[in-house]
């Protein structure tokens, strides 16, 4: 099939939660802040209704409207004359006080983020040069040495496992006119907690059936079998491109007899019970997915891009990113013929002293599920930047009385504010902030606000995205100089355009984060360096993505890198 048409199957693939992240129930809450359980979805017409308005500005439009609104050090004090009862009794200095604080403790400017830079280049170093080797950084080998090529034919299976829900793909490719096949099944419960060959049993029945609904044209050779590739969003050490031993099970599962055996054994055994004509090819995480469907799009543009990078931006946060074999010290294997391995960098554990991190951040560390752990993401992925909001708005509450003499019991519920209520207020363009009003009202119980306290909700939610957003920017540079392509084309970089394929509902439907990112890249690298960097929106990594990398990785056709 052509890349076209991929594209145009990813709304009706991605059947899984858009955003990827969201506010949860007060009766989920406290789960989500203790277990790594994925939360629920907000509903996505309110946000379509803000990202309309903005969705055909540039980067740089939108920041500069954005500006215009005047929302940044803006004094937050209500005019004189303004009657609100929600105003009265409330320390408006204090609030000021507060934000202005914030503000300090929560800015990036770019001395600290070259400072931060270099940190991560060190750290990726160490982390390449022995396992264990960062205190930060993972740098998992992938065991991924070719990308796609665009010259992969036939019919392509996948496996996306990482939730309550997994999704079966088929994906043809060279054939036009044919569109990728799939369906999404729910796992038991008494599966997702029970024994390891009932999981993988489960698992290749729904993998018969299938298949079993095919025509004979999609029929393996003789001699073949059906090739999978299977995205496994659980912790795992890898050992091969097709092998890699269970470390932990997160996200509910709590399936017995499983931890430390070859999930790829296991399957593969099931489906051989089954009688299934089916094999794994190759093992992969949504990141290394994300990058293959970039590497498509690429070879079908034609354009001399290469992918080097991908990060995903949503619940969590990772980054991978193709190395040179001879600046990875730790592998003992042979070269492989391309020269190259996609490196897994575990991103999110970068703890760097230089971080800008705030009370609020060590308060909502404290009570997370890994203390001390994933600082980097909790400072900007879709999981924590709702709460971290909600946490300077209770203070705001505490100290200031801004919402009233009481402080309102919503804003005591952990994770009740998710992201998606954060762009769209942040994102908000209507002359009354109509839309951080009703935010407000429904989600916190924070009823008849002012205009001056909705601009001060704005002004929160512009700092915490703002910073987040420069962090990202940052780790994407730290890559770029740790490969090399952080210099112009005269300064011996490469003479091609870097592609950095992105995914996650934080950058596909916050586009103030998205230009504010950009632009952090733009000012660490120059104008002239950033005119070779795309960053651009690469999706369903986890599916077709996989099935990609099983072609590449065929065990019957050998392609290029």
């Amino acid at each position: 099939m052509t890349f076209a048409m991929l594209r145009a199957s990813f709304t009706s693939l991605n059947s899984v939660q858009q955003w990827g992240f969201g506010s949860v129930s007060p009766a989920h809450a406290t789960q989500l802040m203790h277990a790594n359980v994925q939360p629920h979805v907000l509903d996505m017409r309110m946000i379509e209704s803000v990202n309309n308005s903005i969705r055909h500005l540039s980067p740089t439009e939108i920041r500069s409207k954005m500006k215009r609104r005047s929302l940044r050090r803006v004094s937050i004090k209500p005019s004189s004359g303004v009657a609100n009862d929600m105003h009265s009794g409330s320390d408006w200095d204090k609030a000021e006080f507060v934000l202005e604080e914030l503000r300090r403790q929560c800015d990036t400017p770019a001395d600290l983020l070259y400072r931060l830079v270099e940190d991560m280049v060190e750290e990726m170093k160490a982390g390449l040069a022995k396992e264990g080797g960062s205190k930060d950084y993972k740098m998992i080998l992938t065991y991924v040495d070719k990308l796609p090529s665009g010259k992969e034919r036939g019919h392509f299976y996948a496996l996306d496992l990482g939730g309550t829900n997994f999704r079966v793909l088929r994906v043809s490719f060279g054939q036009d006119g044919s569109t990728p096949v799939f369906q999404e099944v729910s796992i038991p419960q008494e599966i997702m907690l029970g024994q390891h060959e009932e999981l993988f049993d489960y698992i290749a029945g729904k993998l018969a059936e299938f298949v079993s609904k095919e025509d004979s044209s999609y029929h393996p050779r003789p001699g073949c079998k059906r090739e999978l590739g299977f995205t496994f969003s659980f912790p795992i050490k890898q050992t091969s491109i097709d092998s890699g031993e269970l470390i932990k099970w997160t996200k509910g599962f709590a399936v017995e007899g499983t931890a430390g055996k070859d999930v790829v054994q296991a399957l593969n055994e099931a489906m051989e019970r089954r009688g299934l004509d089916m094999v794994v090819t190759a093992l992969v995480n949504d990141t290394v997915g994300t990058l293959a469907v970039a590497s498509l799009a690429a070879s079908k543009a034609d354009a001399g891009d290469e992918v080097m990078i991908s990060v995903i931006l949503g619940t969590g946060t990772n980054a991978c990113y193709v190395e040179s074999i001879d600046a990875i010290p730790k592998w003992k294997g042979p070269k492989p013929s391309s020269g190259n391995m996609i490196i897994s960098m575990e991103w999110g554990g970068f703890s760097s002293s230089l971080l800008p991190r705030t009370q609020y951040d060590e308060a909502l560390d404290a009570v997370s599920v890994n203390p001390g752990e994933q600082i980097f993401e909790k400072l900007l992925s879709g999981m924590y930047l709702g709460d971290i909001v909600r946490r300077v708005l209770l203070r705001l509450a505490e100290e200031a009385a801004l919402f009233g003499p009481s402080v309102p019991p919503n804003l005591l519920i952990p994770c009740i504010l998710g992201t998606p209520h954060v762009s769209c207020m942040h994102q908000d363009k209507s002359s009354d902030l109509q839309e951080v009003g009703r935010i407000l009202s429904n989600v916190l119980g924070i009823h008849e606000t002012s205009l001056e306290l909705r601009k001060l909700v704005v002004e929160v939610c512009s700092i915490i995205a703002k910073r987040a957003a420069r962090l990202a920017g940052a780790g994407i540079v730290g890559i770029l100089r740790k490969i090399g392509r952080d210099r112009s084309k005269h300064d011996g970089s490469s003479s091609h355009r870097t592609v950095v394929a992105m995914d996650g509902g934080l950058y596909e439907h916050y586009p103030l984060f998205r230009a504010e990112m950009k632009a952090a890249v733009v000012e660490l690298l120059g104008s002239e360096v950033a005119e070779n960097v795309l960053i651009e929106l690469s999706k369903d990594g986890s599916g077709i993505g996989a099935a990609l990398l099983a072609a590449a990785h065929s065990k019957y056709s050998r392609y290029g890198w």
